[in-house]
C-alpha cells in the first residue's frame, strides 16, 4: 500500500469552496523519474526555488571535484549518488514546493494505487463536509456540578499502605 499526503490548492478569487479537482497527491516512497531525470522532473511539477538549488548545488560539486583534480569516475559516482538522495527525497521536496506556493495539508491516506487513495480520501472528505453542514448548535455550557460532601477520613487501611499514625 501507497501512503499519500493531500494538499488543497489556495483558493481562487471567484471560489467559495476549494475545487476537488485541483488535489494534489504526492505519494510518499522512491521516485524512478525524480531519479533518472531530475531537472525535468522538477520543471513538470514546477518546482522553480528547488531546480534552481539542485542546479547551483550539483554544477558548484561538479565544478569543485574538476578543479580538486578528483577523477571522472568518482564525479560520476558522485552524480549517481546525488540523483539516489533526489529520487528519495522527491516527495519531501515536492511537498515543499506546494507549501511554499500556499497549498494546505489536508490529510493523509493510504491506497493500493492513486485511484483507490483518491477514492478514499473523497469519501472521508465528503463525509467530513455533510457532517459539518448537518450539525446541530453546540449545546449552551453546563454550569458546574454541585459539590459533593465528602466522607471523614477512616483510620483503616487504604490499598496496600495504611495511613500514618492510623490504629494508635
Amino acid at each position: 500500500m501507497s501512503v499519500y499526503t493531500v494538499y488543497e490548492p489556495p483558493l481562487r478569487p471567484a471560489d467559495a469552496l476549494p475545487d476537488p479537482a485541483r488535489f494534489a497527491f504526492v505519494r510518499d516512497g522512491f521516485s524512478f523519474w525524480a531519479f533518472l531525470v531530475a531537472a525535468l522532473w522538477m520543471l513538470w511539477h514546477r518546482m522553480w526555488l528547488v531546480l534552481l538549488i539542485y542546479v547551483i548545488a550539483a554544477a558548484g560539486i561538479e565544478a569543485a571535484m574538476y578543479y580538486a583534480g578528483v577523477p571522472r569516475a568518482a564525479v560520476a559516482v558522485v552524480s549517481v549518488l546525488i540523483s539516489i538522495l533526489i529520487g528519495i527525497e522527491a516527495a519531501t521536496l515536492r511537498r515543499f514546493a506546494l507549501t511554499r506556493r500556499g497549498w494546505k495539508d489536508v490529510g493523509i491516506v493510504s491506497g493500493g494505487n492513486l485511484e483507490e487513495a483518491e477514492r478514499r480520501f473523497y469519501d472521508a472528505w465528503v463525509r467530513k463536509r455533510s457532517a459539518k453542514r448537518n450539525e446541530p448548535p453546540a449545546p449552551p455550557p453546563a454550569s458546574p456540578l454541585p459539590r459533593v460532601p465528602q466522607s471523614p477520613v477512616s483510620s483503616g487501611v487504604i490499598g496496600s499502605f495504611p495511613e500514618p499514625g492510623a490504629g494508635r
